[in-house]
């Protein structure tokens, strides 16, 4: 098994979904692609927090780029062995995978918060900006009558859940492949950067 091309495939995928983080939080801040809500300040904490373009966007950018450089290493190795300083990048890939899953588990982690506490939004009843479904803890997702409670932004519920979904969804994947890194650096680390048959008899 060749643990580099492996590090290599996982980073490609990172990088993509990383992307697609940062973009679905940007749209976050622009409801049905108004910017008047973001300049008056009339967006969700959640929303602010910076999940998808810093948790799962840059910090899982960082170990993307990581992986993706593994299988081109041309390190010359520590103790004078090439396959020791080739061990040694893979081994420093597990450090990188740590960092995305911080990141990621950061997007994670807000993304559910985000999807409980319901939108910031002016509501018909309290003629107010207020977070009616604060108290329902999640449940006013399946409770599809209540979300025109919500005057404005107009869709605000159903463009909040799509996004906060989105990115629930991609954090939890960029969590996966950080995860699947961290065994396979440390095997890479252990038994070369690539373990055929072939080059285990040359040594």
């Amino acid at each position: 098994m060749c643990f580099g091309r492996c590090a290599r495939c996982v980073g490609y995928k990172l990088l993509i979904l990383a992307l697609l983080s940062i973009v679905a939080n940007i749209l976050l801040y622009f409801p049905n692609g108004e910017t008047r809500f973001a300049s008056e300040h009339h967006l969700g904490k959640y929303v602010e927090c910076l999940h998808g373009i810093l948790g799962g966007g840059f910090l899982v950018l960082i170990p993307a780029a990581v992986f993706i450089g593994l299988h081109n290493d041309d390190c010359c190795g520590c103790f004078g062995r090439k396959d020791c300083g080739k061990s040694c990048a893979m081994l420093s890939s597990v450090l990188a995978a740590f960092v995305g899953i911080l990141g990621s588990g950061y997007c994670i982690i807000i993304s559910a918060l985000g999807l409980s506490h319901g939108p910031y939004c002016f509501t018909h009843l309290q003629r107010n900006w207020i977070y009616p479904f604060t108290e329902s803890s999640g449940g006013y997702l399946f409770e599809y009558n209540k979300w025109s409670e919500c005057q404005e932004p107009q869709n605000i519920v159903q463009w909040n859940v799509t996004l906060f979904s989105i990115l629930l969804v991609l954090g939890g994947i960029e969590f996966i492949l950080c995860f699947i890194q961290i065994i396979n650096g440390i095997l890479g680390g252990l038994c070369g950067l690539c373990c055929s048959h072939e080059e285990v008899s040359h040594l």
